[in-house]
């Protein structure tokens, strides 16, 4: 198949090959344009989402009619470069193979489809432009996220996706089993006897990283994870799937300060990325997605991020000369109008609210002094809200176990989390991003179902 000895269309309109004889394509053909004297082939390889132009100066030679929207074909010709066109190279074609047949019924023909159509195909919809661009995207701001850790030091970890503990306190675990469900073993009190299941205990897909990121935080220094994670939401909005990637860094001996430094170093590098590393992707998404984006993704990367309390943040939206759907009142949990005229009405930039109530986030965040409010951090972006949550970890033993009784969490279940604030505890902060939000919000594609190649929805697990 000549697979090493293959040119790849990206490097050839990037003309960056030396030699334009003999020179040899593997793709799939987007379009077929033939007439008496001369034919024209579009043919696309996944490197970029430009096509190649196949020239065929004599048309009779070729199978053509074999060859339909959608074939697979192998292509040996020459490279010239033409003027006055979107592409200055196209290929004169010398031979041409049909590695794979394509119908005439193929679903996939050259015009627009909805994005609710191409759900449906998503075994196909990585061929079209927008989704060949959105995994193209996808993979570079994958590489983005791990050159920055990896450029500061920070050690890449692989936490566990089967777990038996649930780090948001949420209950909306998947359960993993391998109990007969029509028939499980049952204990004298009627309920199913897990002791009887694989692990011995009840076990469930992991909602986070974050727990045990911290113990490897402990004995590592600095530490993230970026892996799936999978939440039992029944949530069918734009921003939600069951199953998603997170990042999740941790940070032995880093306070809350130190953290929020990291957060905003982290979102303009990656922002800045996209702008020069991206540059095909983010083209196409400024003119296909949303004619602003690379404006605004450039403002942020540029911004002053402001620093508000909580306390204060609720003040200036009582004050605030607008018509909220939530009321707002000390305590409540901030909502996505609430956050939005923070960072797009009063503050104009990106902004990071600090020190929110003990009682409206999770248990290992640390207590403040005032005993009300705990060391968090939610980093605002305009036009969505939240993108990063954080914290400083609650490290002193005494303190925690407190916070898990208040919750009606079974301590015993956590010994192993507390062990690391009863030997050799030490000050730890981490946040969390939801790598689908992160690229939702760059890109401007509105909706989570086209960010993940095959996503999990309530109701939905095709492919």
């Amino acid at each position: 198949m000549d697979y090493f000895k293959r040119t790849k269309i990206k490097d050839i309109l990037a003309k960056n090959i030396g030699d334009y004889s003999d020179v040899i394509v593997l793709g799939w053909v987007r379009t077929k344009r033939v007439s008496k004297n001369i034919a024209f082939l579009e043919i696309n390889d996944g490197s970029t989402l430009f096509n190649l132009q196949i020239v065929i100066l004599e048309p009779g030679k070729f199978p053509l009619d074999e060859i339909n929207t959608g074939a697979s074909l192998r292509i040996v010709g020459y490279l010239e470069e033409v003027e006055g066109r979107e592409q200055s190279i196209e290929m004169k074609a010398k031979e041409i193979e049909i590695v794979g047949e394509s119908p005439a019924d193929y679903l996939l023909q050259k015009k627009r489809h909805s994005f609710e159509f191409l759900r449906e195909i998503a075994h196909l919809r990585p061929r079209t432009n927008t989704f060949g661009v959105v995994n193209r995207f996808r993979n570079k701001m994958a590489y983005a996220v791990h050159k920055f850790f990896q450029e500061r030091g920070f050690q890449y970890i692989h936490t566990p996706i089967i777990t038996t503990s649930d780090a948001e306190g949420a209950g909306e675990v998947f359960s993993v089993t391998t109990l007969d469900p029509e028939n499980p073993p049952l204990t004298g009190e009627g309920k199913v006897d897990f002791s009887q299941d694989f692990f011995g205990e009840k076990a469930g897909l992991t909602v986070s990283g974050q727990l045990e990121a911290e113990l490897l935080a402990c004995a590592l220094g600095d530490v993230y994870t970026f892996g799936p994670t999978f939440r039992a939401e029944n949530s069918n909005t734009s921003r939600h799937a069951a199953e998603f990637w997170m990042i999740e860094p941790e940070m032995a001996f880093c306070d809350l300060k130190e953290m929020m430094v990291i957060i905003e170093d982290f979102i303009k590098y990656l922002f800045r990325y996209a702008l020069e590393e991206a540059e095909e992707e983010m083209a196409f998404f400024n003119k296909w997605i949303d004619k602003g984006r690379i404006k605004t993704i450039k403002e942020i990367a540029e911004a002053d991020f402001g620093h508000v309390t909580y306390t204060e943040a609720i003040e200036i939206l009582k004050k605030a000369d607008a018509d909220f759907e939530y009321p707002v009142e000390w305590g409540i949990d901030l909502q996505s109008e609430h956050e939005r005229y923070l960072t797009e009405k009063h503050f104009k930039k990106p902004i990071m609210v600090t020190d929110y109530p003990k009682d409206i986030k999770a248990f290992y965040m640390r207590l403040n002094d005032d005993n009300k409010t705990v060391a968090a951090v939610d980093c605002l972006v305009p036009q969505v809200g939240e993108i990063i949550g954080g914290s400083q970890r609650e490290e002193r033993y005494d303190v925690l176990a407190r916070r898990m009784e208040e919750n009606g969490m079974n301590i015993d279940n956590y010994r192993w989390f507390l062990d690391i604030r009863k030997y050799g505890t030490v000050p730890h902060s981490g946040f969390g991003l939801g790598f689908e939000r992160l690229l939702m919000y760059i890109s401007g594609m509105s909706n989570i179902r086209d960010i993940i190649p095959f996503p999990r929805t309530p109701g939905n697990a095709k492919f």
